[in-house]
């Protein structure tokens, strides 16, 4: 059965705005995904560790086929692709991708947890995920447009208007 899903995508290293741009074309390439579409790029300053560059950030919505392992796995490939090393928690990187949303899934499971811990939290992903699905309901959280309404001490600058 086919899942409504998002991934955030961000970026601090290298070239960010072209990596961000460049693994949303990879996404778009994804096997049992239907790519809908994608935010506009931002800029946000780093969460955590603050003496990094600043981010890059975008959402993307597919339709995927695959279960939501499978689909983490793929983005873990689409990553390493990009030069993603985990080391450090919040430390700079070529490329993050995390699943959001998969469907209206919920799930503690510690290799996967749905919807995403922290996304209620963070304007760099709220805004993106408003953009392209403004109706949005987070499962457990609420409208997105409205958790977006208390992160709004959080800056972040819109880039461009279409990511890819």
């Amino acid at each position: 059965m086919s899942q409504r899903c998002f991934i955030a995508l961000g970026a601090n290293l290298g070239d960010p705005v072209a990596t961000v741009k460049a693994a949303i074309v990879a996404l778009r390439g994804l096997p049992q995904t239907e790519f809908i579409a994608a935010s506009s790029l931002y800029c946000t300053a780093p969460v955590g560790l603050k003496h990094q560059p600043d981010f890059i950030n975008a959402v993307v919505e597919l339709i995927a086929v695959s279960p939501a392992p499978t689909l983490l796995e793929s983005l873990f490939d689409i990553e390493a692709r990009f030069g993603r090393r985990r080391s450090v928690r919040n430390a700079p990187r070529t490329l993050d991708l995390d699943l959001l949303l998969y469907g209206d899934a919920v799930s503690h499971d510690p290799q996967l947890i749905l919807p995403h811990p922290r996304l209620h939290e963070r304007a760099f992903v709220l805004a993106p995920l408003a953009e392209i699905a403004p109706q949005l309901v987070i499962p457990g959280r609420g409208a997105v447009a409205d958790l977006l309404l208390r992160c709004a001490g959080q800056q972040i600058e819109k880039l461009l208007a279409q990511a890819a």
